[in-house]
């Protein structure tokens, strides 16, 4: 009979333990605070800066007529608004790229505990049934908590709870796995370990963001390109309608971005791919 060891599987563990350590308690404080006042607040100083920079822009083009209509500026003034649209460009790509990965980490996860699922049938008849209730007390602690994240409630207890949870289908699994051979261990050990491997991946992918000096720079272009327009603008009418359409344009493009790099809490959502995992949930008999 061979003597099956538990391994400490990849759990959320540590990870609890280190974001209390670094004052994460409350995953509201840094999750739906940080994105309703931080993005929102830089979006109305991006546009209100947008609009007054435009302006500024303008009066010092009325002041300087003939140097705002020199030939000189027009390389000066393509080169800063081409590093904008690269930097756009760039910023809204990864964070298209982080968005995907996350809808797709969910899927995964389904799938993963769908599998392991399905291998519970090698286990003993008598140690399925218990396995089986964790499993689906798992699945609605993981939907919980996701749940919960997105109305910017969830916490590092909820964690904690389907941490438990992984340990517990972990030690039954082990035990029941020494009472039928190798072949049962084999299979589902390593379906169970990813599973639980899934769960540090996608906290992992919820927080990775660019650093904040991209959005600084960015919105720091955006203000140099409204005064270089603005200047550009001073041998024209004044015209509203373009000023204000062009700092409009800008901050919801930047807002865009934002919204794709936190998808729990704005318009921009992954949580319609939840229903995966209810559907996996619904289908445990």
């Amino acid at each position: 009979m061979p003597v099956w060891r538990v391994q400490p599987h990849l759990s959320l563990t540590n990870w609890a333990a280190k974001a209390s350590m670094n004052g994460w308690t409350e995953l509201d404080e840094e999750g739906l605070m940080a994105y309703l006042v931080g993005p929102l607040a830089f979006l109305l100083f991006l546009w209100f800066g947008m609009l007054l920079l435009l302006e500024t822009g303008r009066r010092l083009g009325m002041r300087h007529k003939e140097q705002a209509t020199g030939s000189g500026f027009g390389a000066i003034e393509g080169a800063v608004f081409g590093l904008l649209g690269l930097l756009i460009a760039f910023t809204f790509s990864g964070a298209a790229g982080r968005f995907d990965t996350r809808r797709a980490l969910i899927v995964e996860e389904a799938n993963d505990i769908g599998t392991a699922y399905l291998r519970l049938d090698l286990l003993p008849p008598a140690a399925q049934p218990p396995l089986r209730n964790l499993f689906r007390s798992y699945v609605d602690a993981r939907l919980d908590f996701y749940r919960t994240l997105s109305a910017g409630k969830a916490t590092t207890e909820q964690i904690e709870r389907f941490t438990q949870i992984q340990n517990e289908i972990w030690g039954q699994s082990v035990a029941a796995s020494q009472q039928t051979g190798t072949t049962a261990g084999m299979l589902l050990l390593p379906a169970l370990n990813q599973m639980f491997d899934i769960t540090t991946t996608r906290l992992a992918a919820l927080r990775m963001h660019p650093p904040p000096v991209i959005f600084a720079m960015l919105g720091g272009l955006a203000l140099a390109c409204s005064l270089l327009a603005g200047y550009g603008m001073a041998s024209s009418p004044r015209s509203w309608i373009h000023s204000l359409g062009f700092a409009v344009i800008l901050t919801v493009a930047v807002y865009v971005i934002i919204d794709l790099e936190y998808p729990r809490y704005g318009l921009i959502r992954v949580d319609s791919f939840d229903q995966v995992l209810v559907d996996v949930r619904n289908g445990m008999k």
